[in-house]
C-alpha cells in the first residue's frame, strides 16, 4: 500500500493525509459487513463494528452527487466552486471539482487542496 506507514495496520488521520498528498486514496473496509469509507473512522458507519481494514481506493470514480458553492468559506479565495460526492467502487468521498462535472461523469484524482494543514481531494 502506498502513502505512508499505517500504525499497527490502522488508518489514522495523519497516515490518510500523507497518502492523499502522495496521490493515493486510502479508506477503510469493515471486515464484518463489507461497508467501505473514504476516510478514517473509529467504527463502521453501517454496523458499528470496530474491525476495520485499511484499503487503497481507486483514483478514478463517478460523480454521484454535486453542488456549486456560491458563498465560500473565508480561507478560499474562489468566488464559486463545485464539490461532489465521488463513487469509487464501494466507497464514496467528498471532493472539490477542478472545472465542472455532472452526475454520472467519470473523474480522476488531480491532487489536493490545502487549508489549515488539512488536505482535501481534488478531482477533475
Amino acid at each position: 500500500m502506498s502513502g505512508g506507514e499505517l500504525v499497527d495496520g490502522e488508518l489514522t488521520y495523519e497516515s490518510w493525509k500523507r497518502a492523499l498528498r502522495e496521490g493515493a486514496l486510502i479508506g477503510q473496509e469493515c471486515t464484518d459487513c463489507g461497508h467501505a469509507t473514504g476516510a478514517p473512522k473509529a467504527a463502521c458507519a453501517r454496523c458499528g463494528s470496530r474491525d476495520l481494514e485499511a484499503v487503497e481506493l481507486p483514483t478514478t470514480g463517478t460523480v454521484y452527487s454535486e453542488t456549486t458553492i456560491t458563498v465560500p468559506p473565508r480561507q478560499f479565495t474562489d468566488d464559486t466552486y463545485q464539490v461532489a460526492i465521488i463513487e469509487l467502487d464501494t466507497a464514496r468521498v467528498m471532493a472539490r471539482i477542478d472545472g465542472t462535472a455532472e452526475i454520472g461523469d467519470e473523474v480522476r484524482l488531480q491532487g489536493t487542496l490545502e487549508a489549515d494543514d488539512a488536505p482535501a481531494p481534488v478531482f477533475g
